[in-house]
């Protein structure tokens, strides 16, 4: 494993921003194709989770099975990280090879609950005319 991939993996923000800081590249993946995101997730240590973030890795990066960090996160039932994911943009509606997206696989109830709220309010903006764009005419009798 790099020393990017290591520092993640233990959660320490204080070597990642070192490493970032002094180049590490944000795009190399386990053996099993997982970003350093997933590995601090695994840590479950939020400062390294934002630190990442902020340098601008990839929040929706996607395993050979089509896994995200936050389908990680959801199915270890570690809500705080499923929270902080959602928080940063992550995609709740991606879905892994099998065709289960985090929602299917929450493992707790407030992993459950955040992804509901964020299934709902995704579901919202959909459904809201983008600006600019016309309007359905207006049936008049």
């Amino acid at each position: 494993m790099t020393p990017l991939l290591e520092a993640s993996a233990k959660g320490d923000a204080e070597e990642l921003r070192a490493l970032i800081d002094g180049g590490a590249d944000l795009g190399v993946t386990t053996a099993d194709g997982n970003n350093a995101l997933w590995l601090a997730c695994a840590s479950g240590r939020p400062e390294a989770i934002r630190t990442l973030i902020d340098a601008g890795v990839e929040v929706d990066h996607r395993n050979p099975d089509g896994a995200t960090a936050l389908i990680y996160a959801a199915s270890a039932g570690k809500a705080e990280v499923v929270t902080l994911l959602l928080r940063h943009g992550a995609n709740p509606a991606l879905e892994t090879v099998d065709g289960f997206c985090a929602l299917d696989l929450a493992s707790t109830v407030e992993c459950l609950a955040s992804l509901r709220k964020a299934h709902a309010r995704r579901e919202v903006r959909a459904s809201r005319p983008t600006e600019g764009a016309p309007s359905a005419p207006s049936e008049t009798t």
